[in-house]
């Protein structure tokens, strides 16, 4: 392989720019789950809403087959995000009953 490929360059680079897109969307998305967060623990509902989180496992299925993404590794991305949201939640939940 020559010491500078360029067309390898040129996939890395976009790479590179699809994980910064990557990670300001989640910092985004997690922005607005910390405020769902808030707002449930305010009003006293549960952190975890299991109804909505089938929903949007099923939906975001058949985007990722739409996409022609694997829907397994989708659904373990999105499982993983839902965790982390729930745990932030539980968090806000415990943070506003000391209140």
């Amino acid at each position: 392989m020559p010491a500078h490929d360029e067309q390898l360059a040129s996939f890395r680079r976009s790479i590179d720019n699809i994980d910064a897109a990557l990670i300001h969307m989640l910092a985004e998305r997690f922005r607005i789950t910390q405020a769902v967060g808030e707002y449930k623990a305010r009003v006293t509902l549960p952190p975890a809403d299991p109804g909505r989180e089938a929903r949007q496992i099923a939906r975001l299925r058949g985007l990722a087959e739409e996409a022609q993404l694997d829907p397994e590794f989708s659904e373990k991305f999105l499982r993983f995000i839902i965790e982390e949201v729930i745990r932030h939640h539980e968090r806000a939940a415990s943070n506003s009953s000391i209140t």
